[in-house]
């Protein structure tokens, strides 16, 4: 594992990233670090999802179109 320092980090800053590390029930070195865990896994899906963009592949579809066509669908 590394070490990270962050400094100049303004005083009300810090205040309220301990707050919400203490109601969680956590350090703030533990809560800073689960924050930097989630931006890191959500820069990867980021990265992942695009992929896929300009992707034509025929299978778009509007947002809801598919659960309105199961839907549809007789039960089998």
């Amino acid at each position: 594992m590394v070490a990270i320092q962050v400094r100049d980090v303004p005083e009300e800053i810090r205040d309220t990233l301990a707050a919400q590390a203490e109601a969680e029930g956590l350090s703030l070195q533990r809560y800073l670090l689960r924050l930097m865990a989630e931006q890191a896994r959500r820069s990867r899906n980021v990265a992942w999802m695009h992929r896929f963009e300009g992707r034509d592949d025929g299978s778009r579809s509007a947002p809801g179109q598919t659960a309105a066509e199961l839907a549809d669908e007789p039960a089998r």
